[in-house]
């Protein structure tokens, strides 16, 4: 019998660091899982929904926000890495941010998550509802290939939105919207 070895967070960030043209993550499971590098349209469309969303918290003092090389430790022991992050104000710890680089041991208040030509949608899905469970807020999910999103919840609903929707930073996020038409 062939046993997969599993992946420590010390594995992860050294891989990680070592390989930089690369993005990886680590399911429950403690599997490593690779993922492609965007090509310029979603890395755009990352940088959109990130300043546009750092722009916000920053002008309103509501917290602090990462880009898709943050990688969250969630509870299910998953590390992952959204393409865009929010944390609410007041829940990193004081010293988050001196010291050596670390994953950030908390689930995200706020998940966006941009599809590109290479990600399934399915396994999308299926990471929108892990961050979920794991207790992000909200979460969205931009689907440019087929110009809509859906918008995953704390309460578990979902909603899928057009094209031409705005969509919003609910309580989460207090008077955030983006016109999803400037990610598609």
């Amino acid at each position: 019998m062939v046993q997969s070895r599993i992946v420590t967070d010390e594995d992860l960030m050294l891989l990680s660091s070592q390989n930089p043209e690369l993005r990886f993550e680590r399911d429950a499971d403690g599997s490593l899982v690779t993922m492609a590098p965007t090509g310029g349209i979603s890395g755009n469309r990352e940088l959109r929904a990130g300043a546009a969303l750092l722009n916000w918290v920053e002008a309103h003092d509501l917290g602090e926000v990462f880009s898709s090389s943050t990688g969250f430790k969630l509870p299910n022991g998953a590390i992952r890495s959204p393409d865009v992050a929010f944390v609410a104000k007041g829940r990193l710890p004081d010293d988050w941010d001196s010291g050596e680089d670390q994953f950030i041991n908390l689930a995200p208040d706020f998940v966006i998550e941009i599809r590109s030509k290479t990600d399934s949608l399915e396994l999308l899905k299926s990471k929108m509802q892990e961050y979920i469970a794991n207790g992000v807020r909200l979460g969205w999910l931009i689907d440019r290939q087929h110009q809509q999103a859906w918008v995953y919840r704390a309460d578990q609903s979902v909603t899928q939105f057009p094209a031409a929707a705005m969509l919003s930073g609910d309580d989460v996020v207090p008077g955030f919207t983006l016109a999803l038409p400037s990610l598609l």
